[in-house]
């Protein structure tokens, strides 16, 4: 977002050159001769291009760009063509001057990457996103440079650094978007830094007071942390220290985000996440002797502390999609707690950091880690020739299919496969060969006969079953997860739709013609109506497959019209317009919620899925059937909502509110005794005068484990009654939870 303004400070002048020349100095390694001319005129024009705008945040726009570069030089390890692309990423989106103006004066390619990085302009049509519509554009620069999408992350990393000048409702659809799509392309090209920082900036936006809690814990923690650390590495370290290689050891706390997230599918306190920090040992190594080091110094530290054997990770035999590699093992301590080692070489090291950009760096080695990143860009690109996906189904099956991890399988020759983690016997088949996956009814999996459906696991053998009787059906749809499969089934399942509305079409014609019918398009539109079918296709096909009838087309006969126009269910106009056309709600939740631009007082329903009560940050999302939902901002659907239907969110906050019960969750774990579940009933419903909606505890072997439903007021309400709950006798853990995640609005 920028605003007018000039740059009126000696100051400010001085800056934009500080700034330049701390650009320059960094990538200095990088350039060749002529390199600097280049990247200056690049700066002239971006200076000249940007000189009266300003960001949100007040500073000078031309500020912008230079990070961004920075970012692609020190954080990305990208050469002058980004250097000169970062520049002038923003001039043809935000100023008059042209692609054409940015291809005479530096050349096709950098024009090309230019024009990726560019926002589409002009009008969407109802349903669309315009970030799916941006998102997908970038991806198709991938065929021709990845630069593209290693810029634009850049890009986002600085708008996320500097999200704290924008509105409240743009931090949020900036951290969703980051959260759905950016930081998993990040780490999908191997960018761990530069993701693991988008994360935990997209915390600190969407729920600061978790995001804070968390950040002074580690803190309080990092002195008892080092000392603890200093005392597990030294018997390793004199063991390293014989290895005769040079080798450094560092340890790093987890990511906020990667705490938060263990802790809520854990459903336990910051104090029980045991793994809070890794312990790194990056030795430097001859390509060749990588493996054999990586292994002996894997001994050296089992030899000290008992390893996990179900928490050994071995990405060095096996990469990761993404090129990372690594050696994984968790172990204990002599303190009895559990510490995870990643052993690596420095090169490793430099990919795990630095991702796609370092591959280059290392191309010229003879192991496979790059051809791994290459076989997934194959696999984006293959996506993106599909021209019958809208923008949101394409970013759906590109975030199902590209981003998942992933499981490694066998073919009956021993050949190595790699597929999503949830990939089924059915879609290796479609890996294998399209005709192998339309006839197949059943597979053998390590010489054990399974049904096509069957999930695959790392190291699986699998040899396919067919049969020529066997066609595809629409139930596949629901248990293959690779694109190539759902893509395969579509077009067979289309094909054989076709053979028969085709069959369809003359039938219906014979029938007309027995029945006396004149087929014009007066009496099909009357025959769609009738049937409520969409299409001409669709009413061909029904006839086809025996669903329409010659009973049924009597019946149409005998049937007078109506003459009013029929909408469809669910069918739903202008976003704005329907706003207006939901009644204000009367009766128990009068100025309670506050929603949408002018915050009026509409009907609105609770989100199943997080079930909000006052004093939660709240949203509204304009369903399709269902009026306006409202759902927690840190809601598990939440980023899909914020960052795909940006047009269906709009603004809803708590204001102050009579005493209005709302429905949520508790879960209660302890130790079982005699009396418990009443003493914890009497302080619900005696001492707080709190209602009970269901109550429901079970024990085994002394450990019981209760979920209530209760009515409370607000926040505070809830943070009381948690208090008081966690002081009863055998409580060891009381936490909200939210119903299961309702997909799809």
């Amino acid at each position: 977002m920028v605003t007018t303004a000039v740059i009126d400070s000696v100051e400010e002048k001085r800056e934009i050159i500080s700034r330049y020349r701390r650009l320059l100095r960094k990538a200095k390694p990088v350039l060749k001769d002529g390199d600097a001319k280049r990247i200056k005129r690049a700066f002239t024009l971006a200076l000249e291009a940007h000189k009266d705008m300003r960001r949100k945040s007040g500073e000078l726009f031309i500020f912008h760009p230079l990070t961004v570069a920075e970012i692609c030089v020190e954080e990305i390890g990208l050469g002058t063509t980004s250097i000169i692309a970062a520049i002038i990423h923003d001039v043809v989106e935000d100023t008059d001057i042209e692609l054409i103006d940015i291809e005479r004066m530096f050349g096709k390619k950098i024009a090309k990457i230019v024009d990726g990085l560019t926002k589409i302009r002009g009008v969407f049509e109802y349903g669309t996103s315009q970030q799916a519509e941006n998102f997908r554009k970038m991806l198709f620069t991938l065929s021709e440079d990845v630069r593209v999408i290693l810029i634009k992350l850049a890009d986002r990393l600085h708008n996320m650094r500097t999200l704290e000048s924008m509105p409240r409702n743009k931090q949020l659809k900036v951290a969703s978007e980051t959260i759905y799509l950016y930081a998993p392309l990040a780490h999908r090209l191997g960018l761990n830094a530069i993701k693991t920082e988008l994360e935990d900036l997209y915390l600190r936006f969407t729920d600061q007071t978790v995001y804070r809690d968390i950040a002074n814990k580690i803190d309080e923690t990092r002195a008892s942390r080092n000392k603890f650390i200093k005392a597990f590495v030294n018997p390793v370290k004199e063991e390293l220290d014989q290895l005769g290689v040079e080798y450094e050891i560092k340890s790093r706390p987890k990511s906020i985000f990667s705490i938060y997230n263990k802790m809520r599918k854990q459903n336990i306190p910051f104090e029980e996440v045991y793994d809070l920090f890794a312990i790194r040992i990056i030795l430097d190594t001859p390509v060749e002797q990588e493996k054999s080091y990586c292994w002996q110094v894997y001994s050296i530290v089992t030899d000290y502390y008992t390893p996990n054997p179900d928490r050994l990770r071995d990405w060095i035999s096996t990469p990761k999609a993404n090129g990372y590699e690594s050696l994984h093992t968790t172990v204990m301590a002599k303190n009895g707690q559990w510490v995870e080692v990643q052993i690596r070489t420095k090169r490793m090291d430099e990919i795990a950091e630095k991702g796609y950009a370092a591959h280059w760096k290392y191309k010229d080695n003879a192991n496979n880690h790059e051809s791994n990143l290459e076989k997934w860009l194959v696999r984006v690109r293959e996506l993106l020739e599909r021209q019958d996906l809208t923008a949101l189904e394409f970013v759906d099956d590109f975030r199902g299919n590209l981003f998942n991890e992933e499981v490694f399988v066998f073919t009956p020759k021993g050949e190595l496969k790699t597929l999503p983690v949830g990939a089924t016997a059915l879609d290796f088949a479609f890996e294998i060969h399209t005709d192998i996956g339309a006839k197949c009814i059943g597979a053998k999996v390590n010489q054990k006969l399974v049904p096509i459906n069957h999930p695959l696991k790392n190291g699986d053998q699998i040899e396919i079953l067919t049969s020529s009787k066997q066609k595809p059906n629409e139930d596949w749809l629901r248990f293959v997860v690779t694109q190539k499969a759902k893509s395969k089934i579509k077009d067979l399942l289309r094909e054989d739709k076709r053979h028969q509305a085709d069959e369809g079409k003359e039938t219906l014609q014979r029938k007309l013609k027995q029945l006396k019918l004149d087929p014009n398009s007066q009496l099909f539109e009357n025959m769609r109506a009738f049937f409520n079918v969409n299409s001409q296709f669709e009413l061909h096909h029904q006839v086809g497959i025996g669903k329409i009838g010659l009973n049924e087309l009597k019946r149409f006969k005998e049937h007078k019209p109506d003459p009013t126009p029929r909408h469809k269910p669910g069918e739903l106009g202008d976003n704005k317009a329907s706003e207006h056309e939901i009644p204000p709600s009367k009766g128990q939740y009068d100025d309670i919620l506050l929603i949408g631009e002018d915050m009026d007082v509409v009907e609105y329903k609770l989100a199943k899925c997080c079930t909000p009560i006052p004093g939660d940050e709240v949203f509204g999302f304009v369903t399709v059937s269902e009026g306006i939902k409202i759902h927690r901002t840190n809601c598990s659907n939440a980023p899909e909502l914020l960052s795909n239907h940006n047009n269906r969110v709009i603004k809803a906050k708590w204001t102050s509110q009579h005493e209005v019960a709302f429905l949520t969750g508790l879960k209660v774990v302890g130790t079982d005794r005699v009396g418990l579940i009443n003493d914890v009933s009497k302080i619900i419903s005696e001492e707080l005068k709190v209602n009970m909606s269901s109550i429901s505890f079970r024990t085994e072997q002394g450990i019981f484990d209760g979920e209530i439903m209760l009515y409370v007021n607000d926040t505070r309400h809830l943070d009381l009654l948690i208090s008081k709950l966690e002081k009863v006798e055998g409580v060891v853990k009381v936490a909200r939870f939210d119903s299961a995640t309702i997909k799809g609005h």
